[in-house]
């Protein structure tokens, strides 16, 4: 997995629109769009590269997301049929392959040009001024029934997120009836989860009593990412990931698609 650094101009650059968007706050609320969620179906008629999804989300005066490879921020204004990102998109500077940051650059230079809008159902069309159709997308699901997923990093207890050690597989799978399961790395386990809205809280797991010796670590990973779903309070999905976090804000677990690093 690759891991990265906001670096300083991107970070001072989201930062800043952060403080701004916030100060503009009460201006928005009412606002047709904001507390949407949407994922990318398709830009200038095509589909998303796979492992790669683009999503928009408004909060606020914010719409954030990812754009396929880096984190991006901006701030929007809307009417029922009108849409402008008005400052932004300020992004993240991780480097993706070629094909990927080519798409990545074709969806924020389409957010820079939307001028309109039309919401039919569970989609979002993003229009330009001439009324093209510059991008569409499918609501994005808000709820952890029937999903399956691979995680990618947990909370060690130690006020860190760690990768998943070579080798192994930390998965989770939820389904209709409030069960959670999945592997720990050696064993399997098996508990309950409620969830209420992004509220979600697991109940004590039972595992199997395997023992393994290799890799090195195991046994204590298994551990502490256990420990760390006891402590999940909330879940935040976005495309082909899932973030599960604390009563405090910090992240828990983070889990992508099965499939997809």
């Amino acid at each position: 997995m690759i891991r990265f650094r906001l670096a300083g101009l991107a970070g001072l650059a989201l930062a800043a629109l952060a403080s701004a968007c916030s100060a503009a706050q009460p201006m928005v609320e009412a606002l047709p769009l904001n507390g949407t969620a949407w994922v990318l179906d398709s830009l200038g008629g095509e589909a998303p590269l796979p492992g790669h999804a683009a999503t928009l989300r408004f909060e606020g005066s914010r719409a954030t997301g990812t754009d396929g490879c880096n984190r991006y921020m901006a701030g929007w204004q809307a009417t029922e049929s009108r849409l402008a990102f008005t400052s932004g998109p300020a992004a993240t500077m991780m480097a993706c392959e070629p094909a990927v940051m080519q798409r990545a650059d074709a969806f924020r230079a389409a957010l820079t040009a939307a001028n309109g809008y039309r919401r039919e159902a569970d989609r979002l069309l993003l229009l330009g001024e001439d009324g093209r159709e510059l991008a569409t997308f499918v609501a994005q699901p808000s709820t952890l029934a029937g999903t399956a997923w691979r995680v990618t990093g947990y909370n060690n207890g130690k006020q860190a997120v760690v990768s998943v050690l070579a080798d192994t597989a930390l998965t989770i799978a939820f389904d209709a009836d409030g069960r959670a399961s999945g592997s720990a790395g050696c064993n399997n386990f098996t508990g309950s989860y409620t969830q209420d809205g992004d509220k979600v809280t697991f109940g004590p797991a039972a595992s199997t009593r395997r023992m393994c010796a290799r890799p090195e670590g195991i046994m204590e990973q298994e551990a502490r990412f256990l420990k760390a779903l006891e402590t999940v309070s909330s879940a935040r999905l976005e495309g082909d990931s899932l973030e599960l976090r604390t009563a405090t804000g910090a992240l828990a677990v983070r889990a992508g698609k099965p499939g997809i690093d």
